[in-house]
C-alpha cells in the first residue's frame, strides 16, 4: 500500500510538473505569438472576393470576369439541410464549444488510427474561418498554434451564425467556386435553396478536398463522402431513417455549368470589361462590381442573329469551299482517333463538327464527336455549288454525293421546323461584318455586334476596325452643301472629271458606279443615285476645309481626313461604331452626344459608385434648374452644331435614299420616317448601310478582315442591308413612325425637276422641294401648308406633300 501512495504521489507530482510546463509553454507561445496575430476586427467587415459581372439594361447577366467564382449568401437563406450537412463533416459540436473542440479533435484522431483515413477534421469551424482568412495553408506548428489563438479570439469576437455564414461564403469548393452559393450554381447549376438533401451532403463534403475528390473529378470518391456524411446525419438525429436511405440512394447529377451567360453579348462584356478596369484597375476582378449597361437584351440578340444571318447569306452565295480535312478508313473506323479528331475542330457557337461515313445520291450519314448519327439530304446542301473564286460558283449540285465523300470532316447545324430538327450543311465564313445601334437622343449604345463569333475570333470590328466608308458618308458631304447656302434643289453637273494631283500615283479619273454619266442632277436626286460626281464637285464648290471643319463636329474630329477630293467618296478610315455616332446626330436633329456603353456601376452591396451623365437632346429645355438634390446630377443639354433647317432637309433627301434610290429594299418595312445611305468602296472591298429614324440610327458592314474584293454584285443595298433590315424589324417592333419636327424657317415650293427652278403654273412634271426660306427660290409664289400643328406658328408642309 505504501509503495502504491509513493507512486501515485510521484505520477501526480509528475502531472503537475507536465501540465505547469505545459501551461508555461502555452503561455510562453500566447505572449510570443500574440502581438503578430492579425486584427479580427477586419471580420465584421470582410470584403469577399466576388467576381466582376457585366448585365444588360433589362438584368440579363452577360458575363463574368474574375479567378473565383463567388456568390455571397446570408446565413438565414441557406437551407437547414445544408448548415446540417456542414456540421456533422466539419464541426458537429459548434454550436458548443468557443473555438476548440477537444472532443471532435479525439474522434479525429481515433477515427484516422482505426481507419487510416482523415474522415473528420480536428479543425473547427472557427478555425476554418481562421485559417481561411488570415494564413495560408502550409503546414506548420507555430500557424495551427496561430490559428488555435484567433479561432479563441474570433468567437469573443463574433457570434456563432457570423462565423458560420463567413466559413460557407469563404470555403473553396472546387472548380473555381468560392462559398456554397457558387459550388451549387457549379455542380448543379440550381440556387442552393432548391438542392436535394443528398446534394446538400455531397457540397458539404467538398471542403475536404475540393480540387481532387469534386464530383466532376472523382465521382466514386465524392459519392463516397456524400454517404458518410448522410451516416453522420442519421447518427447526429438531423435526418430521418427514411431520408438517409432515399439520399444515398440517389444518383449522381453533378455536372459542369460554366456560369453559361443569360444573354449572348460578348463584343460588348469584353468593352465594358476595358473600360472597368481602366477606371477601377485589377482590382474590379475581386470585389463584387456589377456593372449595368445600356444595351438591350432582346436587340442584342437581334443584333447578333442578324448579323450572322447577313454574314452566312453572303457565304452560300459565293459557294462551298470544301471539306475542312478528310480522315482516312483507319481513323474513321477507330472511335478514339475520330471522336479526338472531330474533338480538336474548333467551331462557331450553335455548329458541330462531323465525319462523313456514307454517301449516296439520296443522302449521307454522317457521325459527330458525341458519336450520334446525323443524316443528310441534297434540301440540306443545296447551296453548296462548288467555290471557284469571289465571282463564281460552280453547278447547283444534283445529288448529295456531289458535295460529300466518304471521310469527308465538315461543318453541320441543327435547325427546326415544322417537321422537327434537321440538320443543313454549313461552314466558317471567311467574311466578317458588325453592326451598331445607338439611341440619338442620348448617344446610348443599344446593341453591338463585332465579329460572326467571339470563340473564334474577339477582334471586335465594331469598334475597332478602320475601314473606309464610302458612298455612306456621303450624306456629310451634302450637309456641308445644305450649311454653305445651297438647297436640294441646287443643281450640280454629272459630268467625266479629270485630276492631277501629285499625292496620287498616277491620275485620278473618277466614275459614278454604272460607268455612266448623267449630266445637270440635283442634289436631292444625285444623293439618292449615289453620283460619285456629284458629290465631288459639291465638296468642290463648297471647300475641304469648311467641310471637314463641319465633319470633325459629328464625332469625328480624330480620323484623318485626307485633305483631297477623293473624302466626298468617302477614303477616311474610321470605325462602324464612329459611323453609328455620326449618323446618331444626324438622326437627333445637328446635336452633338457622345456614344456610351455604361450605364451604371454599384458595388457589392447595392452601392452606385458610377452613374453615367450623357448628353441629352432637349430643344424646348432652358437652362436646367438649380439641383436641389445633391445625388440627382443637373441635365447635360447636347449642343447643337449644325443648322436643324439643314439637317430637316437633309433628313427628307436621306428618306429618298429608302423610297428611290439605292436602299430600296427598305420598304419592304412599310415605314416612312426611315432614312439611310448605302456605301461601297472601290473593288467592294466593304459594304455599309447606314440609316436611322429619330428613335434608332444602325449601321451594317460587311468585309474581310484583310480588304478584299466581295465580289461582283455585293454592294451595300445587297450584301450589308438585308441584315440592317432584319436588325430593325426588331428595334422598331411596336414603335410608331418618328420624324424629325419640322423647324421654323422651312418652305415648300414647287418646282420644275429638270432645272430645279419654280415651276410654271400648270407644270405636269414639278414636284414639291423643300428650302430654307430664305435661300428659296424668288419671286415665285410658295405653297405654305396648314400651320396649324406648328406651335410657333411658322410655315411647315406636312410629308405627304413632298413623297
Amino acid at each position: 500500500m505504501h509503495r502504491f501512495v509513493r507512486l501515485s504521489s510521484f505520477f501526480g507530482w509528475l502531472l503537475l510538473c507536465f501540465s505547469c510546463a505545459a501551461i508555461f509553454l502555452i503561455s510562453s507561445f500566447f505572449l510570443y505569438l500574440n502581438p503578430d496575430l492579425p486584427s479580427i476586427e477586419q471580420l465584421k467587415d470582410v470584403q469577399l472576393q466576388t467576381p466582376l459581372r457585366i448585365y444588360t439594361k433589362d438584368q440579363k447577366k452577360i458575363a463574368e470576369f474574375g479567378e473565383k467564382r463567388r456568390t455571397p449568401v446570408s446565413i438565414d437563406a441557406v437551407p437547414e439541410a445544408q448548415l446540417n450537412a456542414f456540421l456533422a463533416a466539419e464541426d458537429s459540436r459548434f454550436y458548443e464549444h468557443q473555438g476548440i473542440d477537444f472532443i471532435g479533435l479525439g474522434r479525429a484522431v481515433t477515427q484516422l488510427l482505426l481507419t487510416g483515413e482523415k474522415r473528420s477534421g480536428g479543425s473547427t469551424i472557427t478555425m476554418q474561418v481562421a485559417r481561411n482568412f488570415f494564413f495560408s495553408n502550409k503546414k506548420e506548428f507555430t500557424r495551427k498554434f496561430k490559428e488555435i489563438l484567433l479561432a479563441i479570439k474570433i468567437e469573443q469576437f463574433l457570434s456563432k451564425r457570423e462565423i458560420f455564414e463567413l466559413y460557407l461564403n469563404k470555403i473553396y469548393l472546387g472548380h473555381r467556386a468560392y462559398g456554397i452559393q457558387a459550388a451549387a450554381q457549379v455542380y448543379y447549376g440550381k440556387d442552393i435553396r432548391d438542392l436535394s438533401l443528398a446534394q446538400h451532403a455531397l457540397i458539404a463534403g467538398l471542403p475536404k478536398a475540393p480540387s481532387t475528390d469534386n464530383p466532376l473529378t472523382n465521382p466514386s470518391k465524392a459519392v463516397a463522402r456524400r454517404n458518410w456524411i448522410l451516416d453522420r446525419m442519421l447518427e447526429l438525429k438531423m435526418i430521418s431513417e427514411n431520408e438517409h436511405a432515399s439520399a444515398k440512394q440517389e444518383p449522381l447529377t453533378a455536372e459542369y455549368h460554366g456560369g453559361a451567360p443569360d444573354s449572348e453579348a460578348p463584343y460588348i462584356a469584353e468593352m465594358a470589361r476595358q473600360e472597368v478596369i481602366a477606371r477601377y484597375g485589377a482590382e474590379a476582378y475581386d470585389i463584387g462590381l456589377s456593372v449595368y449597361l445600356t444595351v438591350d437584351s432582346t436587340l442584342q440578340q437581334a443584333a447578333n442573329t442578324a448579323l450572322r444571318n447577313g454574314i452566312e447569306a453572303y457565304d452560300r452565295r459565293h459557294g462551298y469551299r470544301g471539306p475542312i480535312s478528310t480522315l482516312s478508313d483507319p481513323q474513321l473506323t477507330d472511335g478514339t482517333i475520330l471522336r479526338q479528331a472531330l474533338a480538336d475542330i474548333k467551331t462557331p457557337r450553335g455548329h458541330l463538327a462531323a465525319a462523313v461515313l456514307k454517301v449516296s445520291a439520296e443522302q449521307a450519314e454522317l457521325i459527330n464527336e458525341e458519336g450520334a448519327m446525323i443524316q443528310l439530304t441534297l434540301a440540306d446542301l443545296e447551296w453548296a455549288a462548288p467555290f471557284i473564286s469571289r465571282d463564281r460558283v460552280g453547278r447547283k449540285p444534283s445529288s448529295v454525293s456531289d458535295v460529300l465523300a466518304r471521310g469527308h470532316v465538315v461543318l453541320v447545324r441543327p435547325e427546326t421546323d415544322e417537321e422537327g430538327i434537321r440538320w443543313r450543311l454549313t461552314q466558317i465564313p471567311e467574311v466578317q461584318g458588325a453592326l451598331v445601334s445607338v439611341d440619338p437622343q442620348t448617344g446610348a449604345i443599344l446593341a453591338l455586334s463585332g465579329g460572326y463569333d467571339f470563340s473564334l475570333s474577339n477582334y471586335n470590328r465594331a469598334a475597332q476596325a478602320k475601314r473606309q466608308p464610302g458612298s455612306s458618308f456621303k450624306p456629310f458631304i451634302y450637309l456641308a452643301g445644305l450649311e454653305s447656302g445651297m438647297s436640294a434643289a441646287t443643281l450640280i453637273n454629272d459630268a467625266p472629271i479629270v485630276f492631277e494631283d501629285k499625292n496620287l500615283e498616277s491620275t485620278w479619273r473618277p466614275t459614278n458606279d454604272t460607268g455612266r454619266f448623267y449630266g445637270p442632277t440635283r442634289l436631292r436626286q444625285a444623293l439618292y443615285n449615289s453620283r460619285n460626281l456629284v458629290s465631288i464637285r459639291l465638296l468642290q464648290q463648297v471647300g475641304i476645309d469648311k467641310t471637314l471643319n463641319l465633319v470633325r463636329k459629328f464625332g469625328l474630329a480624330d480620323v484623318n481626313f485626307p485633305r483631297e477630293l477623293s473624302v466626298a467618296l468617302g477614303t477616311a478610315e474610321l470605325t462602324p461604331l464612329k459611323l453609328t455616332s455620326a449618323y446618331a446626330m444626324l438622326a437627333n436633329g445637328g446635336y452633338f452626344i457622345e456614344t456610351h456603353l455604361i450605364d451604371r456601376i454599384e458595388t457589392s452591396n447595392g452601392e452606385i459608385i458610377y452613374q453615367t451623365n450623357p448628353m441629352t437632346v432637349c430643344p424646348r429645355c432652358g437652362e436646367p434648374d438649380i439641383n436641389l438634390d445633391p445625388a440627382t446630377p443637373a441635365l447635360r443639354k447636347a449642343p447643337r452644331i449644325a443648322d436643324e433647317r439643314s439637317v430637316y432637309i437633309l433628313h427628307s433627301m436621306m428618306k429618298d435614299v429608302i423610297q428611290k434610290g439605292t436602299g430600296r429594299a427598305a420598304k419592304a418595312m412599310q415605314r416612312d420616317d426611315l432614312a439611310g445611305k448605302t456605301g461601297t468602296t472601290n473593288d467592294q472591298k466593304d459594304a455599309w448601310f447606314a440609316g436611322f429614324n429619330t428613335r434608332v440610327a444602325t449601321t451594317a458592314w460587311i468585309g474581310f478582315d484583310n480588304p478584299e474584293p466581295l465580289g461582283r454584285r455585293e454592294y451595300g443595298g445587297t450584301a450589308a442591308l438585308p441584315f440592317w433590315i432584319e436588325f430593325m424589324r426588331t428595334a422598331l417592333k411596336g414603335i410608331p413612325n418618328s420624324h424629325m419636327a419640322q423647324p421654323e424657317g422651312i418652305v415648300s415650293a414647287r418646282i420644275n425637276p429638270e432645272t430645279g427652278e419654280l415651276a410654271d403654273p400648270g407644270d405636269p412634271n414639278a414636284i414639291f422641294e423643300l428650302f430654307r426660306s430664305e435661300m428659296a427660290p424668288r419671286p415665285r409664289r410658295f405653297y405654305a401648308p396648314d400651320t396649324s400643328e406648328t406651335p410657333s406658328g411658322g410655315e411647315t408642309i406636312q410629308l405627304h406633300d413632298i413623297f
